[in-house]
């Protein structure tokens, strides 16, 4: 009778241990391919930015004559892609394309008081490239979103903090819009 205790409680003891070693590896491995998908989500913006930022010099090439006025904002465009091309840092990434789509935004809209430039064929495939870019980023942004969303959620949840917190997993940054992109715009009419 002893005997069968023994081999019946190392039996539960065993199948408890199993039983914790599997949840381990899964809700491990499950962390593990959530951070990842952030890093491709977010190498897949990069990949954006990155074409973008070769179109800018073409853009600003072909807009140079017209808008001899609007230097400082092809300057800007120009010295922000140079930041771009450098930053290492995923937020100053952000913060720079924030800037960079600003920029875009004031040259397309200035363009529109010069038709000889609006109406040139370099110019409107650049701008169409550079707005199907910019669609693209905002789908990219959107999944990267829901990529840290999902990671942020599950590092703060039972079970999985536990082992987030062992594997010193820490809460990931949304990308956010910039302020200007928040302003309310009235239209006239």
């Amino acid at each position: 009778m002893t005997n069968l205790l023994i081999t019946i409680s190392l039996t539960i003891f065993i199948i408890i241990i199993i039983v914790f070693l599997a949840t381990f590896i899964i809700i491990y491995n499950n962390l593990i391919r959530l951070k990842n998908n952030i890093d491709k989500s977010w190498a897949n913006i990069d990949v954006l930015l990155k074409q973008r930022s070769n179109e800018i010099p073409n853009l600003v090439n072909t807009v140079k004559g017209y808008m001899s006025h609007e230097r400082n904002t092809l300057e800007s465009l120009t010295k922000a892609r140079s930041i771009l091309t450098e930053s290492k840092s995923l937020s100053r990434k952000a913060a720079v394309d924030n800037l960079i789509t600003d920029l875009l935004k004031t040259i397309f809209a200035v363009a529109e008081d010069y038709p000889d430039l609006k109406a040139g064929e370099n110019f409107l495939k650049l701008q169409k490239r550079i707005s199907g870019l910019e669609n693209e980023l905002a789908d990219r942004r959107e999944f990267y979103n829901d990529s840290v969303t999902i990671y942020n959620t599950r590092i703060q949840s039972f079970p999985d903090l536990l082992i987030a917190r062992w594997m010193h997993l820490k809460v990931v940054d949304l990308f956010k819009a910039n302020e200007e992109d928040k302003k309310y715009i009235k239209v006239n009419f």
